[in-house]
């Protein structure tokens, strides 16, 4: 292959996945994963795609690929493609006013003047370039860690990180507990939400990340159980770091999202606490991001699309028809109550594996039952798992999020 066939085919991959960022698409069936896949990371890394493309534009055209019409149609199709990279990376930006506008409408617009001065100190409003450009770079300073803590009887799976402040803070460290995601069935307690983890750890917060059994060797509600019991633990030795188990927010995403939302919903179910019934698994707060709140597709949202035959054969290893009790049960929608505590919900427009509809139906269920703050922040073209590393929409969301969560504990602190 040429030096200017391989910069035409580069453009055209390129302009492919932007195209597939740019657009909501949803009812792709057996293509979806592969839209997923192009769509994901332009969006969260226009601008650095677009930088490592304009740099291999220069070097091409240094070695003459540009000369040839193949070079010139290709110079061509980045340069569009570029466009809608500058527009992802705008629209990115703009994550900021998202957050700003949702936390003053589900908190109100003094939220930031009920959280103690020496709190306010610790939020953020702007974001750091030397974060979101290097993505994959998670370790910061003034957060020690401590790997692979058991908190049940599952080996591997029952295995905890504790993400502990080198401070000490006074009355003890409030504590977040995060739940990965992916789809029940994979994933580990080091992929996901580690730019928020750190952030908040560097700011006095005990942040612990789960594993928990997976399916399909385990059917539901074992991973709920499993995020029960390592509340159970949480409140037996959060002190041991310093915790301060007197607050303990959760969250997660996706697959964690729905397990986050479904243990803030169903505090001291004894069903679900097999062996620890009188342990206290209540939440003061709850986080869920990209979750699924409805296993049951109740509202007909998703139709022919609805993730009944991925559940039935995986997750729950029963079908709806024959067990619609169970999957109810098993869906957030259905525990929403006026006792729900604070809930900070997330989502992104362009999800193509939760869809944004779902989000909107669970937060509008939300707002016209709980007697507690619900906040629903909807990210114009977010697709899914955008969080996972440092972006702009990612480091925008930790600082809502702690934002969020330092109110929170602030209104549990005057409430006593």
């Amino acid at each position: 292959m040429t030096l200017s066939g391989f910069y035409l085919g580069l453009s055209i991959f390129n302009g492919i996945a932007v195209l597939c960022a740019l657009i909501q698409a949803r009812r792709l069936y057996f293509m979806l994963p592969v839209y997923f896949m192009l769509a994901w990371p332009v969006g969260e890394m226009a601008f650095i795609l677009l930088g490592f493309q304009v740099a291999t534009t220069v070097v091409v055209g240094f070695f003459g690929g540009l000369v040839s019409a193949g070079g010139q149609l290709g110079l061509l199709l980045f340069a569009l493609s570029w466009m809608g990279m500058l527009y992802l990376h705008r629209q990115s930006m703009d994550s900021a006013g998202v957050f700003s506008r949702a936390l003053a409408t589900g908190l109100g617009n003094d939220y930031r003047q009920q959280i103690p001065a020496p709190r306010r100190a610790v939020l953020r409003d702007h974001i750091e370039s030397a974060e979101w450009t290097r993505p994959f770079k998670m370790p910061r300073p003034g957060v020690v860690t401590h790997r692979n803590l058991s908190y049940g009887d599952a080996g591997e799976r029952n295995l905890l990180d504790v993400y502990q402040p080198a401070v000490p803070r006074e009355g003890g460290f409030p504590i977040l507990l995060q739940v990965h995601g992916g789809a029940w069935m994979i994933g580990n307690k080091q992929q996901q939400a580690l730019p928020l983890m750190y952030h908040l750890a560097q700011r006095g917060w005990l942040c612990v990340t789960i594993n928990y059994r997976l399916s399909p060797k385990h059917a539901f509600p074992e991973h709920i159980i499993d995020v029960k019991k390592a509340i159970a633990w949480i409140r037996e030795h959060a002190m041991e770091y310093g915790g301060n188990a007197g607050f303990l927010a959760i969250t997660g995403g996706s697959a964690g999202g729905h397990l986050s939302s479904l243990a803030a919903l169903t505090p001291n179910k004894p069903e679900w606490q097999p062996g620890f019934e009188d342990v206290d698994t209540s939440v003061d707060a709850a986080v869920p991001i990209y979750g699924v709140y409805d296993f049951t597709d109740r509202d007909n949202i998703r139709g022919d699309m609805a993730m009944e035959s991925t559940l039935s054969k995986h997750v729950m290893q029963t079908r709806l028809a024959e067990d619609r009790e169970s999957w109810e049960d098993a869906s957030p929608l259905s525990h929403v109550s006026d006792q729900a505590p604070p809930m900070f919900v997330l989502q992104g427009t362009h999800d193509s594996l939760v869809w944004v509809e779902e989000a909107r139906n669970f937060v509008a269920q939300m707002q016209s039952h709980s007697n507690n703050a619900v906040v629903y922040a909807e990210l114009p073209g977010a697709q899914h798992a955008y969080e996972i590393f440092h972006s702009v929409r990612t480091d925008y969301t930790v600082n809502a999020v702690t934002d969020f969560l330092e109110w929170s504990y602030a209104q549990h602190e005057v409430k006593g």
